[in-house]
């Protein structure tokens, strides 16, 4: 079987003797990366609109995302974030990286509840929709109506990752119903007090809300993820992992991995608005605040701002993927103590994501330790 390929299926397969080394096993952002999911981007579609969207979304993105709700991305933009996808996995693999991916879902074929329809988004990003904390992969239950059914594109992976000895878990299954959603948010502005979209009526929560430093795992609350879902993750992992919930400067927080990275034992890049006082946690780290990005303002960035320059992924200690025309990042990261290796990826970057939402490191070499 081709590594780059979907895994193969077989309906009705026993299940052989559980290996010795499970094939998922992950415990840093950090250990050398051996295998790892790279998501796609075909079918790629503008969710259908929802009180989810506004609290995350640019301000001069809504009424795109209204006139466009449930049609294609537009395909030139698709074809070139594509070309980027098939670049970054040629440099995956020539150092020395195992490449998967998952498969191509329809996008715009719609899906109903009892409570509601849906279209779906696109098999992107992997870090959002299954979060890998040692040999266990769970599937998280997403808040996006849009993206509900996401997990499916990887299901014939983890069916082979279980099949070869790994663990293979779920969030509950959310039902997704309107008092899921603050009916009334309202923008609470840069400066007001952060104010979330989702309730706590069940848990939900995105993978990328989380970062793993071996037993420590950083969480924050935001509006895909609430209390009840990361209290679910916490009685899921049990005592031999400490979660962490940190809340920072951000009116509008969605995914953790563009505010706080953790790079290496004892090195930690920030976001210098969202973090004004690094979490006491990380006393005695070396702290870089990350470079101003320099995206221009003609780009067009459909789902994040241009702090997705913060969205690096980490080979080894040394090694991190960094776009190319990042210049800033490339030499900050230099003087850190890094080696950047740098890649196109700007076209994939206004999908929402860069090389850390676009992965999930399956397997790391690397054991459980604790680094606080």
């Amino acid at each position: 079987m081709r590594t780059d390929a979907p895994a193969a299926d077989t309906p009705g397969g026993t299940l052989p003797a559980p290996r010795s080394k499970s094939p998922v096993c992950s415990y840093t952002e950090w250990d050398p990366l051996e295998e790892v999911i790279v998501g796609i981007v075909d079918g790629a579609s503008f969710p259908p609109w929802h009180p989810a969207l506004p609290p995350v979304l640019p301000p001069d993105q809504h009424e795109t995302f209204r006139r466009h709700a449930g049609s294609p991305f537009p395909p030139e933009r698709v074809a070139a974030a594509q070309r980027e996808l098939e670049g970054f996995v040629r440099i995956l693999r020539s150092e020395g990286v195992t490449v998967r991916r998952p498969e191509p879902l329809p996008q715009r074929e719609p899906y109903s509840t009892w409570d509601w329809t849906s279209t779906g988004m696109y098999a992107a990003m992997p870090r959002d929709a299954l979060l890998v904390i040692g040999d266990d992969i769970i599937e998280c239950p997403m808040a996006w109506r849009s993206r509900y059914f996401e997990s499916l594109a990887y299901r014939p992976l983890l069916k082979e990752y279980f099949r070869g000895g790994a663990k293979w878990s779920a969030g509950p299954k959310p039902e997704l119903k309107d008092v899921q959603y603050d009916q009334e948010w309202t923008d609470p502005g840069e400066d007001g007090p952060q104010r979330l979209v989702v309730t706590e009526f069940e848990p939900t929560f995105d993978a990328a809300d989380f970062t793993r430093c071996g037993r420590d795992i950083i969480a924050q609350k935001s509006n895909v993820t609430n209390e009840f879902g990361i209290e679910w993750l916490r009685r899921h992992l049990g005592d031999a992992y400490r979660v962490h919930v940190f809340e920072f400067r951000d009116a509008h927080p969605m995914h953790i991995d563009a505010t706080l990275v953790p790079m290496a034992p004892g090195k930690l890049l920030i976001h210098p608005d969202r973090v004004p006082e690094v979490p006491r946690l990380f006393d005695g780290w070396d702290v870089m605040p990350a470079p101003r990005p320099v995206i221009p303002d003609t780009h067009p960035l459909y789902m994040t701002s241009k702090w997705i320059n913060m969205n690096i992924l980490m080979l080894d200690e040394e090694r991190v993927i960094v776009e190319r025309q990042d210049e800033p990042m490339i030499t900050a990261l230099k003087k850190f103590g890094f080696s950047p290796i740098p890649c196109d990826f700007r076209n994939f970057n206004s999908f929402g994501g860069s090389f850390h939402c676009a992965t999930l490191d399956v397997r790391r070499r690397g054991t459980l330790e604790a680094y606080f």
